[in-house]
C-alpha cells in the first residue's frame, strides 16, 4: 500500500480507471433476473435494503452533524455535562428500529410463503397469470461429481451441463443427488435449492426472457466444485422443439450402464446429449438402487433414510397424540411403586 501511495498521480488514476472498467464488465445475474421468481426475490432484496437504509443513512448523517456541531471549538453549542436521560430521545432511538424490524419480519414471513419452492406457480409474470389448462413441464435434476444431469421425462431425453427451457412455461424441477449434498442455483431463474442423496426436492419456476444464462453449484462438494457449472438457455417453443430434435439426433441413450459410467467423478465436463433415457432412471437414482442387485430405499424397513412413499412418515415423531398409543413405562410416575423388571431368562 505504501508503494502504491508513492506512485505518480497519473499512474494511480490509470490503475483506478482500469479497475473500474473491469468491474463494469461484471454481470450481476441476481439483479438482472430472467424469471419471475428471481424477479420477486430481487425486489425483496431492494425493499429490505431500502428499509435498512432508513436507519443507516440518518445515523451516518447525524454522526457527522453531531461531530461538527459539538466540536470543541464551537462555543455556541449547548454544553450539559449532567445530561443523563431524555424520554423523547429514547422513544425515537428505540421506536424507529423496532418499526423497521417489524416491517422486515412481515416481509420475510410473506415472501417465505409466497416463494416457497414447493408451491406451484400462480402467475407467469406480474402481468400474466398461469393458464389453468397449461401443462407444467417436468425436468429431473441430478447432481453428480462434478456435473449436472437433466432428464426430460416427457421428451424422453437427457443432457449433461446444458438446460433449455421454453419461455413463459411453468417448470417443476425434481431434484436429487447421487453422492453428497449440493445446491442447484440458476441466479436468473430462481433461488438456490439443495440436492441430497436419498431425498427428492422440488422447485417451481418460470423463465420469461430468451437468452443464455449461467447455472452452478453453490455448495462446496470437492475438488471439481469450481467447474460444476451448466448453461441455461431460454428459447421460444419453436426453438425448444428444435433443441429437443437436436438432442434426439445425438444417437446414444442413457441406460443403467451408461449412468454408472457417468456417475464416476469427472471435472470440466462439456455438454452431453442423450437421445433416450430409461423411464425409471431418476426414481432409481432417488431411491439409490441404480446398480443391479441393490435394494431400493422404499423397500427397506427401519434403514437409514427410509421413508414411506405415501401417507405420514413412520415413527412417533411424525404422529399425533392419538396415534402414538401407550407402551410400558420404564420409569413409574412419582409416588408409584416400581414393578420388578422382567427377567431376561427363566429361573430354574
Amino acid at each position: 500500500m505504501r508503494d502504491y501511495l508513492n506512485l505518480p498521480t497519473a499512474r494511480r488514476a490509470l490503475g483506478a480507471l482500469c479497475l473500474a472498467v473491469l468491474l463494469a464488465g461484471c454481470k450481476g445475474d441476481v439483479l438482472d433476473p430472467a424469471g419471475d421468481i428471481a424477479l420477486q426475490q430481487r425486489d425483496i432484496i431492494y425493499i429490505s435494503t431500502a428499509l435498512m437504509l432508513l436507519i443507516i443513512v440518518p445515523v451516518m448523517a447525524l454522526t457527522i452533524v453531531f461531530a461538527w456541531r459539538y466540536r470543541e471549538s464551537n462555543k455556541e453549542a449547548t454544553y450539559d455535562p449532567d445530561f443523563d436521560h431524555s424520554t423523547s430521545l429514547e422513544l425515537v432511538i428505540w421506536s424507529a428500529p423496532l418499526l423497521i424490524i417489524i416491517c422486515l419480519g412481515a416481509l420475510t414471513w410473506w415472501s417465505t410463503h409466497l416463494l416457497d419452492p414447493y408451491r406451484p406457480l400462480n402467475r407467469i409474470s406480474a402481468e400474466k397469470a398461469v393458464d389453468p389448462k397449461a401443462k407444467t413441464m417436468v425436468v429431473q435434476v441430478v447432481s453428480l461429481d462434478w456435473k449436472w444431469l437433466f432428464i426430460y421425462p416427457e421428451q424422453g431425453i437427457a443432457t449433461v451441463n446444458e438446460l433449455a427451457l421454453p419461455v413463459d412455461r411453468p417448470v417443476r424441477f425434481e431434484l436429487t443427488s447421487t453422492n453428497m449434498m449440493n445446491t442447484f442455483y440458476a441466479p436468473t431463474l430462481a433461488g438456490m435449492i439443495y440436492t441430497m442423496p436419498g431425498m427428492r426436492g422440488t422447485l417451481h419456476a418460470v423463465l420469461n426472457r430468451q437468452g443464455r444464462f449461467d447455472g452452478m453449484s453453490a455448495n462446496y462438494s470437492g475438488a471439481g466444485f469450481s467447474d460444476m457449472r451448466f448453461k441455461l438457455y431460454g428459447v421460444d417453443q419453436a426453438g425448444f422443439d428444435a433443441w429437443v430434435a437436436r438432442v434426439k439426433g445425438s444417437g446414444r441413450a442413457l441406460d443403467t450402464k451408461g449412468f454408472l459410467t457417468l456417475e464416476k467423478p469427472s471435472e470440466k465436463v462439456s455438454p452431453m446429449y442423450f437421445a433416450g433415457v430409461e423411464g425409471d432412471l431418476f426414481e432409481r437414482i432417488y431411491k439409490r438402487c441404480v446398480r443391479p442387485g441393490t435394494p431400493c430405499m422404499n423397500g427397506m424397513h427401519g434403514g437409514h433414510g427410509s421413508m414411506p412413499e405415501s401417507g405420514k412418515p413412520e415413527g412417533a415423531l411424525f404422529k399425533g397424540g392419538e396415534e402414538k398409543g401407550r407402551g410400558e413405562s420404564l420409569t413409574p410416575p412419582p409416588g408409584a411403586q416400581s414393578s420388578p423388571a422382567p427377567h431376561s431368562h427363566q429361573e430354574h
